[in-house]
């Protein structure tokens, strides 16, 4: 018998995996798929390795640089290009046209702390920039608190504010409409300032002005991916035996409350025929760090209760897709809109919902790359809509995405000149920021924390992002540390 099975080798799983092996525990690592890192991951295109998930990490509270640290990658710690990423908007005064212009730089999630400043009135005009200050003017509710940031930016600042600033921002970090995003998930803090500062563009400035000077993200020099591989290699280096391609399909909770024993039964890897079509493996403790949809799905067998949890108002997954192309254009070398492009929904003649200039925001990458070669990423799929190229071949996905990066970065971009494309989905995430997911997920932990011996962690949880998600897992692993060994 283990002591703890970790189900997902996802960087929650990885992380909480270190931990409990870390002090002496016997642990198995189990992923579905046949690679560890799910949202942090790797691929090669055109003889780059490149990050084909997550790029990034927010520097908020430090929770990741100082992970970061343990794992001896300080040195390999880099700041993006501050260039600062730019809007892809219908034009007003050429219908059926479009327009890009630079994001204002003082605002949160597109909110901005100054409306009358130049890049602001750039972007909604005079009329919205004024209807945005009367923000300055309105009385501020202090009984309740807005859940809906939508809501908030709408009845604060007005319309042009939200479809033009608000909205590209957040379909581009969290793949929903401000209107589904709730506040204190997205933007910790903002309905607490609001209420001192009495306006929402006060709220803001409060808010930037007590964020650490610097970069709000950091990457790491040859990519995220370089994450997980110090994670695998730290396991090993603990023992820790990782079983990947073993998807687990049922979990089944035995012994006493007072001392419980699992058995996790999964679909052994690469198995022979005649081989058993399932295998159990038993543990003390069980962490479960799948995504929320096969979380649930597991749990749902353990009890009525639990199997209620399905029953929430979980949003509907959202399907994400990401199309790389390193190409060479000599004309891009110019970052004709600094290091991306975030798209309003609406604007025409333009399907991505995104786009990185990867070559543009890492250096290493352009080092990496050479002179005249670049890399970008586009990401197509927003939250309550089909997926727009789910039924695309590889050479129409191309085809569209090259399409839509001449449109958006105003440069012709010869199709002979692609040296590698590739293409990622990503298509079963609950969102951890749609309204009313702070009541869900305290539903699910409530219920949890009377589940001796089980442990839930991930993103769909904890939040987006690996400043949310590494403490998450940290603190499920601590947990099942102190139940095991008292420490």
């Amino acid at each position: 018998m283990k002591d703890v099975i970790v189900i997902g080798g996802g960087v929650a799983g990885l992380v909480a995996a270190r931990a409990c092996a870390r002090i002496g525990l016997s642990v198995t690592v189990l992923e579905a798929t046949d690679v560890l890192g799910g949202a942090v991951g790797s691929h090669e295109v055109a003889g780059l390795r490149l990050d084909s998930g997550a790029e990034s990490f927010a520097v908020r509270r430090n929770a990741v640089a100082e992970f970061v640290a343990g794992l001896g990658l300080t040195d390999q710690v880099v700041a993006p290009n501050p260039a600062g990423a730019w809007l892809h908007l219908p034009d007003d005064r050429t219908p059926g046209g479009s327009v890009s212009v630079p994001l204002p730089k003082a605002g949160v999630l597109g909110i901005p702390g100054s409306p009358l400043a130049d890049d602001v009135r750039r972007v909604i005009g005079w009329s919205g920039a004024l209807r945005a200050y009367l923000d300055r003017l309105m009385p501020v509710l202090t009984i309740g608190r807005e859940h809906s940031l939508g809501e908030l930016v709408r009845k604060r600042m007005g319309r042009r504010v939200l479809e033009r600033l608000v909205e590209p921002v957040t379909t581009g970090v969290y793949s929903s409409a401000a209107d589904d995003l709730e506040v204190d998930v997205v933007a910790p803090g903002l309905n607490s300032a609001l209420t001192v500062t009495g306006s929402l563009s006060g709220a803001v400035l409060s808010l930037r002005s007590a964020a650490p000077a610097g970069s709000s993200v950091g990457g790491l020099h040859g990519g995220m991916s370089r994450l997980v591989d110090a994670l695998v290699a730290d396991l090993d280096h603990f023992g820790v035996e990782i079983q990947t391609d073993a998807p687990v399909t049922a979990l089944r909770r035995a012994g006493s409350d007072e001392d419980p024993t699992w058995t996790v039964t999964r679909r052994p890897p690469a198995a022979p025929a005649g081989a058993a079509a399932a295998e159990s493996l038993d543990a003390r403790f069980v962490i479960i760090a799948t995504p929320g949809a096969q979380a649930l799905g597991l749990l749902g067998a353990l009890s009525p209760a639990h199997a209620a949890l399905a029953d929430l108002d979980w949003p509907s997954p959202t399907a994400i897709e990401l199309a790389t192309i390193v190409i060479d254009s000599p004309a891009l070398d110019a970052h004709p809109r600094g290091t991306g492009v975030l798209v309003a929904s609406g604007t025409p003649g333009v399907t991505a919902k995104a786009i990185t200039h990867v070559s543009a925001k890492w250096e290493w990458v352009a080092a990496a790359a050479g002179p005249g070669r670049h890399v970008i990423r586009l990401s197509y799929g927003r939250a309550g809509q089909d997926s727009p190229t789910a039924a695309l071949s590889d050479q129409e996905l191309l085809a569209l995405a090259l399409r839509d990066a001449r449109t958006i970065l105003g440069v012709d971009l010869d199709a002979g000149a692609v040296q590698g494309f590739a293409r990622t989905v990503w298509g079963d995430a609950l969102s951890p920021a749609t309204v009313g997911a702070p009541a869900r997920v305290n539903q699910v932990r409530e219920l949890l924390a009377a589940t001796p011996g089980l442990e839930l962690t991930g993103a769909w949880l904890a939040g987006t992002g690996l400043a949310s998600v590494i403490p998450d897992a940290l603190a499920a692993a601590s947990r099942t540390r102190h139940a095991a060994l008292g420490i």
